[in-house]
């Protein structure tokens, strides 16, 4: 008897995860690691409790916090203790990738389920499910093509003798092809946002597949324009602007922006939860921003992943470094290394703070300021910063550890034990879609209008910002800016610690001018610093705190990472990424 391909428990977990209740026959039948083809795909249910399974592959918290191929770990704004090798450019090609092995396995259960629906005796009533099971082949194929570029493409069930087997790896532009070809079914399928009813809130919507195909469409548009192939990158970057507009106009979706959070709403937006998570008692169902979510319950489904421990200062985690930091504009919306910006310098250890784009204070921890986590008392009562505020807070922070500059992102404030935060993870958001507008039609045209940037580039800035002046083409040219680089320090700062950073860098290709660069922290010399963290003087390159200087290496190979050498000797008409 011939066992469907089905990984069980992660099937019931996208159940609870999506709200996907309901009545359910295969339910009722033998337990689901019995089932043969014999009894399912049946019916429209079984397909649907198939197609679940998919949902447990979106990226979730781990995919950033930790080291993983889309972390900032990786890249050069996020860093720790331990060296990374991959941001290092220390890394060798290993023998297997449990990346690579997992995703052919996901595919296989994605081609499966198509090659079932096929046959099926009333195909309308399924057509959801296998738009959902093409959307989730591109994004599996997004993933490696980011990471390995040109990949063998399956897109049928292989047996231990199939040809498939022994072929050649598929070229780049075959690779995103496909993607964009299953995105594009997709889209003519789902149903739009509104349209999904309550039950299956959390589902693949037509926007959430138009969104994915905007990162896609930018992604390799601008891949392919900074290699020179103008042809093939504005036909892309065509299908970035097309499908990111139709998110935009679709008007399903909003930035979080509650009057009752003011310039804290971004900050909330990422631990939102049902239960005691923000100041205003705003639940999940107040953010029309997620398009498209690993969703979490605290009853129903906790992440189970210790998040506030893994990314907050309070201790020996991950650091971010300078580069971020000295990227946040002024209030005045100019880099601080302007004449005119009023950058309050680095003086003091709070000073550089001051007056800057308000994304840096809820984002980063301040030396000094109180603060809170998930750890006892560790849970907000007012959230004014008042005494019973302060009698739960952890204290005041000490940055003096690491590089000095630490982060809050992603770190309740709630009364939690590890492991136990239930925030859903935004695989894509409304701000992205925005942003991927903006940087789109200005690498399309080496233009961008200000009707283009007030639609999306500075409705993501003004979120948090409400005084600081709009990206415009009269401020850049008054003030001697470069457009490209504005719109790419909005996407650094919005989407920092959410798993763009290295896939930016290389789609731009100036990871080879970027990662070489010392990771380094806080000014020392001559700064407050100096005598509030002695310990940091063994440690200082021309007066700064660093953590890597010399060694740090990217060269043309790093592009891409090197096929597992294991799949080489499996099939020998794979051929290794250049360079390695």
């Amino acid at each position: 008897m011939k066992k469907i391909h089905l990984k069980y428990i992660p099937v019931l977990a996208a159940i609870f995860g999506f709200s996907l209740f309901g009545c359910n026959k295969v339910l009722d039948m033998k337990p689901l690691n019995e089932i043969s083809d014999v009894d399912y795909w049946k019916t429209a249910d079984q397909y649907k409790l198939a197609a679940n399974e998919f949902y447990t592959y979106l990226r979730t918290f781990s995919d950033v916090i930790g080291d993983a191929p889309h972390s900032d770990l990786r890249a050069d704004f996020i860093t720790s203790a331990n060296r990374n090798v991959f941001s290092s450019g220390t890394n060798t090609a290993p023998q297997t990738d449990g990346g690579w092995n997992t995703a052919y396995s996901r595919l296989r259960s994605i081609n499966y389920l198509l090659e079932k629906a096929s046959a099926y005796q009333t195909p309308a009533e399924i057509t959801h499910y296998v738009a959902e099971s093409k959307f989730f082949r591109g994004y599996i194929y997004f993933d490696l093509l980011q990471q390995f570029g040109g990949v063998p493409l399956v897109t049928k069930s292989l047996g231990t003798e199939s040809p498939e087997l022994q072929a050649a790896r598929n070229s780049r532009d075959e690779v995103a092809d496909l993607i964009i070809k299953d995105l594009e079914e997709a889209i003519a399928v789902l149903p739009n946002e509104s349209a999904i009813s309550g039950a299956n809130k959390g589902r693949i919507s037509k926007e959430a597949a138009q969104a994915f195909l905007a990162r896609v469409a930018l992604y390799e548009g601008t891949w392919q324009k900074f290699r020179n192939n103008a042809a093939r990158a504005n036909t892309l970057l065509d299908k970035a602007i097309a499908n990111s507009n139709a998110v935009i106009t679709g008007n399903q979706f909003q930035l979080f922006a509650p009057a009752a959070l003011g310039d804290s709403a971004q900050k909330y937006m990422f631990i939102l939860e049902n239960e005691k998570s923000n100041p205003a008692g705003i639940t999940k169902a107040g953010n029309k921003e997620y398009i498209l979510a690993n969703k979490y319950d605290f009853t129903l489904r906790q992440s189970r992943i210790n998040i506030t421990q893994g990314v907050h200062g309070n201790g020996n985690v991950n650091w971010l470094t300078k580069k971020l930091a000295d990227m946040y504009l002024t209030q005045k919306g100019l880099p601080i290394d302007h004449p005119n910006s009023g950058f309050a310098g680095y003086a003091r250890t709070r000073s550089e703070y001051e007056n800057r784009d308000n994304r840096m204070k809820y984002n980063l921890m301040i030396d000094s300021n109180y603060h809170w986590d998930n750890e006892n008392p560790g849970a907000r009562t007012t959230w004014i910063g008042d005494a019973p505020d302060i009698a739960n807070s952890k204290g005041r922070h000490n940055a003096a550890y690491g590089t000095g500059y630490h982060n809050q992102k992603w770190a309740t404030e709630r009364r939690l034990n590890d492991n136990e935060e239930s925030y859903d993870y935004p695989v894509i958001r409304y701000a992205e879609v925005l942003l991927t507008y903006a940087e789109a039609v200005f690498e399309r045209n080496d233009a961008i209008s200000d009707a283009d940037l007030d639609k999306s580039l500075n409705l993501v800035r003004s979120r948090v910002n409400k005084t600081m002046p709009k990206l415009s083409n009269g401020f850049v040219t008054a003030n001697g800016l470069n457009m490209r680089t504005e719109i790419r320090r909005e996407r650094n700062i919005e989407l920092y610690y959410e798993g763009f950073r290295l896939d930016d860098l290389k789609r731009w290709k100036t990871a080879e001018t970027e990662m070489p660069m010392p990771l380094q922290g806080v000014v020392w010399t001559g700064t407050r610093w100096q005598t509030r963290w002695t310990g940091a003087s063994s440690q200082l390159q021309n007066g700064i705190v660093t953590i890597e200087g010399s060694g740090r290496q990217w060269t043309e190979k790093h592009y891409l990472l090197p096929i597992p050498t294991q799949q080489i000797a499996l099939n020998r008409q794979i051929n290794q990424n250049t360079g390695w």
